[in-house]
């Protein structure tokens, strides 16, 4: 044996916490041998007790590195010049990067080998791994930060009465089958990296601002505070023709809700940008990242053709009751703006997506309404709703504001109940 230190050679005196940065940097780079029991010039001192050596080098390989690394080491005692030496043979591992468990997978924890020394990884070099490691897929790879809490998400599975338990987490593709939390699980945690920025402008351009918010933690929590923030602009209305308290909103509900989970479901989370809501006097415009899934274009998705750059996310959601069903999410929001002049649009770009929502004036929802009873005598209330598209607690409202008027009357009982205009 040449008793020289390389790449793919390194020696230790003695058994010591330093071995396992050793090992992880093989296992992270072109494999090698780790002799315990030779000096750094290449002197055979042996070691004392071999067999317990063995074993204690075993156990903290074991317990310390992740994922885990004995499937690419082998341990065994080899005779030296007449000496007991501690030979680990580690080959390049398939899940790399391997790290220090309570370091985690972040520079500190994660190491590599240049020539006969040992250096921490830097974040790049970590992405690459990762990325060589698991795919290109964002939310199969492991996650940087492992240091992950999901409170603000256990809330919401326990409120729609969905399990977060361990196991469900693991076959939803928050963690893989090892334990360790994917990209999916750090949107889901607490901890989430990415942001929704709200700004707020007086007139129809960005001259004039008014108020900003942003929103972190789990994108559940996020979708939710955004749609609250936004609809405290959503004006209501109760003009009609003389008649009191007829509801109206400036952005239909659904268009609203529906545009803010589309951002958040489709958007590109390899790029660190928030995904961005901006509400002018005239209009909302809802920004996300990334553009279009590759190979799908403007027409497919007009269309109702869908392809998720997120599919676990958008399951998640979808498990939740916050998607009712792929590929319908655009046509909801035109079919919501259905009866007004004002209609949404949308712009794409390589890198981007914009949805814009106009907003409705008064005078035209009351238009609606007027129309509707002119061209309908006799009705009930599922085809008002249908026709302004509005709730049915909407609906409800502005059935008992026309009956207290004497607009209509009502006929019959239950699911038979008609409504006759005067």
């Amino acid at each position: 044996m040449n008793f020289t230190e390389s790449l793919t050679v390194e020696f230790k005196r003695e058994l010591t916490d330093a071995i396992k940065k050793e090992i992880i940097a093989f296992a992270n780079t072109e494999g090698g041998a780790l002799y315990v029991g030779i000096e750094d010039d290449g002197t055979v001192c042996g070691i004392d007790d071999a067999h317990f050596s063995l074993e204690k080098a075993s156990n903290m390989i074991h317990d310390s590195i992740l994922p885990d690394i004995l499937v690419h080491a082998t341990l065994s005692i080899v005779k030296i010049n007449n000496k007991d030496v501690l030979k680990i043979v580690v080959s390049r591992g398939s899940r790399r990067p391997y790290y220090l468990k309570k370091k985690g997978l972040k520079p500190s924890g994660v190491f590599i080998r240049y020539g006969t020394s040992v250096s921490e990884a830097s974040e790049d070099n970590i992405r690459q791994m990762i990325m060589e490691s698991d795919g290109t897929s964002f939310e199969s790879m492991r996650a940087m930060n492992q240091a992950l809490t999901f409170n603000q998400t256990t809330d919401y599975f326990e409120a729609h009465h969905v399990s977060f338990t361990k196991e469900n987490m693991q076959s939803l593709g928050l963690i893989t089958s090892d334990i360790i939390y994917t990209n999916l699980g750090l949107l889901l945690s607490d901890q989430c990296e990415h942001t929704i920025k709200c700004a707020r402008y007086r007139g129809e351009d960005k001259l004039d601002f008014q108020d900003r918010k942003e929103f972190s933690g789990s994108v559940l929590s996020q979708i939710e505070k955004s749609y609250e923030y936004t609809a405290l602009f959503n004006e209501v209305s109760s003009i009609f023709d003389g008649l009191e308290r007829i509801e109206k909103e400036s952005y239909p509900s659904y268009a609203l809700r529906e545009a803010i989970i589309n951002a958040v479901t489709h958007r590109d989370y390899s790029y660190s940008g928030s995904t961005l809501i901006h509400i002018f006097s005239n209009r909302i415009e809802i920004v996300s990242i990334g553009g279009l899934v590759k190979g799908l274009t403007k027409d497919d998705i007009e269309l109702g053709i869908s392809q998720s750059r997120n599919p676990k996310l958008a399951h998640i959601l979808y498990r939740l009751k916050w998607i009712e069903s792929y590929g319908t999410g655009l046509q909801r929001i035109i079919d919501s703006y259905k009866g007004s002049n004002a209609q949404p649009s949308w712009k794409i770009t390589p890198n981007g997506f914009m949805i814009t929502l106009p907003k409705i004036s008064i005078t035209e929802t009351n238009n609606s309404l007027q129309q509707f009873l002119n061209l309908n005598k006799t009705f009930t209330s599922t085809e008002l709703e249908n026709y302004l598209n509005k709730s049915k607690s909407s609906t409800r409202q502005i059935i008992q504001e026309l009956l207290k008027t004497k607009v209509i009357y009502k006929v019959g009982k239950g699911p038979a109940t008609k409504y006759i205009v005067h």
